[in-house]
């Protein structure tokens, strides 16, 4: 008699486009570990706008690298299995996890991760919050401390930075990251968020909507010497002249448009730069992060819980881009 493989609910997208309405509720096997992975019943999944962009298709023809696609990649939950190659965790562990990005695997009620990708979860940080410091996380800790070289310890020079976007799931992290180094933070966000906004540390909060915020001029008249940029596109015109002499636009939604803008100004020798940032997520950061929240020196702000069921609910908040802090997703 054949053996019953175990099943699990998972939510998936089949075609290109769709929105909410494009993701499928299936019945599927639960995924098997490899000898280098463990098997993870997820307790949380975290929504990043990189997952609705695969399925608009903007990552065309380079993602998905199939269909069909079952979106996220952050993850938070419990082993219950692994690989025989894995040294670090057993099964019972309380971990978070980065799901391989080709395939993703979180909208569902079991994932399997590369144990070099899995970190231990302590019990200070739970579900959700581990879930939602993932990727957002590691790309502000990589923006903060390798593109615009602060250090977290509170030494080397004062810099002037710009957050743009810093309510939303990467910007609430970098502006507390920055304010752990020696600088002076200017934020822009909506005028319903300046106050979470200043109860991260920064010093001047901008609303974009207003022409100062449009602007994004510094209301102590400062020139920033990096700018966090995750909003919407600004024209360079309006970045220019609210640098120092060599300051840097760390784009963190780049594309081709930024690709050409970024080699001209190598190639006319400027000094100011848009600079394009690719997330590298390591294990190692996402380690340096957990350590943080345990310290109670960051914290991951949720906007939103949805259980599995209502998926196209939280796909379509996220869509939407007005989430403050994480929007999460529950088995």
């Amino acid at each position: 008699m054949a053996e019953v493989k175990p099943t699990m609910h998972a939510v998936w997208f089949e075609r290109y486009g769709g929105g909410p309405a494009g993701l499928k509720h299936v019945n599927i096997p639960v995924p098997v570990p490899k000898k280098d992975e463990v098997l993870i019943k997820i307790e949380a999944a975290s929504i990043n706008p990189y997952d609705w962009k695969v399925q608009e298709g903007q990552l065309k023809p380079f993602l998905p690298r199939k269909f069909p696609q079952i979106p996220a990649n952050d993850v938070a939950g419990e082993v219950v299995k692994v690989g025989p190659a894995v040294k670090k965790f057993k099964p019972g562990n309380k971990v978070i996890a980065i799901l391989n990005c080709l395939v993703g695997g979180g909208f569902a009620e079991f994932a399997v991760a590369k144990e070099c990708q899995t970190v231990a979860r302590p019990p200070e940080v739970p579900a959700p919050e581990g879930a939602g410091l993932i990727i957002a996380g590691l790309t502000a800790l990589q923006a903060v401390t390798q593109v615009a070289g602060v250090k977290l310890d509170g030494s080397g020079p004062l810099k002037n930075i710009l957050v743009t976007n810093a309510s939303g799931g990467v910007g609430h992290h970098a502006v507390q990251l920055l304010k752990l180094g020696n600088t002076h933070v200017t934020a822009t966000c909506g005028a319903r968020n300046i106050d979470f906004v200043k109860s991260l540390g920064a010093d001047e909060v901008l609303d974009y909507r207003t022409p100062e915020g449009a602007a994004l001029r510094s209301p102590s008249g400062k020139k920033y010497d990096y700018v966090i940029h995750g909003a919407h596109e600004f024209p360079w015109s309006v970045f220019e002249p609210n640098l120092s002499a060599r300051g840097r636009v760390i784009e963190l939604t780049a594309g081709l448009k930024t690709a050409m803008i970024y080699a001209f100004q190598k190639l006319t020798f400027s000094k100011k730069l848009l600079v394009p940032m690719v997330l590298s997520p390591k294990g190692e950061n996402l380690e340096i992060l957990v350590k943080l929240v345990k310290e109670g020196k960051l914290k991951t702000v949720i906007d939103s819980k949805y259980p599995l069921s209502k998926v196209e609910d939280a796909w379509a908040k996220s869509i939407g881009g007005r989430a403050t802090g994480k929007i999460i997703v529950e088995p």
